[in-house]
C-alpha cells in the first residue's frame, strides 16, 4: 500500500487534468471522463508526461458509474488514498461574470440540475467509494468548491464577490461546503481528512479568458489538500494554503 491511488472526476481536462499532472509524482493517477474518447487522449497526455496512470467512463450524476468506480477501485487495489470531488458545471455562463439569475427569479429545474451534479451526485459518489477510503492509511477527500460559495464574502458589502452572484451555482457551493464540515466532523477520529478546495479563478472551459489566474495554478490547491500530512487540518476551506471563510 506504498502507493498512492487517487481519483479524480472530470479529470479529463481543464482543472482535473492539472490536478492530474500535479499528483503525477506521489500517485497513480484515474481519471473519469464522461466521454472515452477524451478520457483516452487525456490519458495519453498524462502517461506522455510521465504520469502512472488510468482513465474510466464516468458520469458523477449516474449511480451506475459510482458503483462501476468502486468495482474498478475494489478489484484492483481494495482501497482509494486520494478522492477529488472536481466534476461540476456552472449552470450557464460562468458566475464570475456578473450575475446569471436572482434567488428571486432562478429556474427551479436549472436550480435542480445544477445543485444535482455539484451537491448531490458529490455526496453520493463520496458515500459509495468511502468504505475503500477508510482502508487507506491517510484518506483525503477534496471537494471543488468555490470563493462564491463563502456565505460571509457572499453578505459582506465589498467584498472581492460582493457583486458577483449567480444563486445556483453559488448556493451549490455553499452546499457542497456544509458536506465537507459534516463529514470531516463525523471522520474527526480517523486519519482520513475531508476539506473543501477554491481552486482560483481560472483560465478553463468554465471560467473563460478573463480569468487572471493560469491553469497551471488551478490545481495546486487540490494537489495540496489531497497530499496533506498527517497533522494537516480538516474540515478546512482554504485557496493555496490560505484559509477562506465561510
Amino acid at each position: 500500500m506504498s502507493k498512492k491511488i487517487a481519483f479524480i472526476t472530470g479529470g479529463n481536462r481543464g482543472l482535473g487534468f492539472q490536478t492530474a499532472l500535479e499528483l503525477k509524482n506521489v500517485a497513480k493517477v484515474v481519471i473519469g471522463s464522461r466521454d472515452s474518447q477524451q478520457g483516452e487522449l487525456a490519458l495519453a497526455k498524462l502517461r506522455a508526461a510521465g504520469a502512472d496512470a488510468d482513465a474510466l467512463v464516468f458520469d458523477v450524476t449516474q449511480p451506475a458509474s459510482h458503483q462501476a468506480a468502486f468495482d474498478y477501485f475494489h478489484t484492483r487495489h481494495g482501497y482509494l488514498d486520494i478522492l477529488i470531488n472536481n466534476a461540476g458545471i456552472a449552470g450557464g455562463t460562468f458566475p464570475g461574470a456578473g450575475p446569471e439569475h436572482s434567488a428571486a427569479d432562478v429556474p427551479l429545474a436549472l436550480l435542480r440540475k445544477v445543485f444535482e451534479t455539484n451537491f448531490f451526485a458529490q455526496v453520493a459518489l463520496t458515500k459509495a467509494l468511502l468504505p475503500l477510503i477508510r482502508k487507506s492509511p491517510a484518506g483525503r477527500i477534496v471537494n471543488l468548491s468555490s470563493i462564491l460559495g463563502s456565505l460571509t464574502l457572499q453578505a459582506t458589502p465589498g467584498s472581492p464577490i460582493y457583486d458577483a452572484k449567480s444563486f445556483a451555482y453559488d448556493a451549490s457551493k455553499s452546499a457542497l461546503n456544509a458536506f465537507t464540515v459534516h463529514l470531516a466532523y463525523e471522520l474527526r477520529d480517523t486519519k482520513i481528512k475531508v476539506n473543501s478546495a477554491h481552486p482560483g479563478w481560472v483560465k478553463t472551459d468554465m471560467g473563460g479568458p478573463q480569468a487572471p489566474m493560469e491553469l497551471e495554478e488551478g490545481g495546486k490547491t487540490s494537489a495540496m489538500l489531497a497530499t496533506l500530512p498527517d497533522d494537516g487540518p480538516t474540515g478546512g476551506y482554504f485557496h493555496l494554503g490560505k484559509p477562506l471563510p465561510w
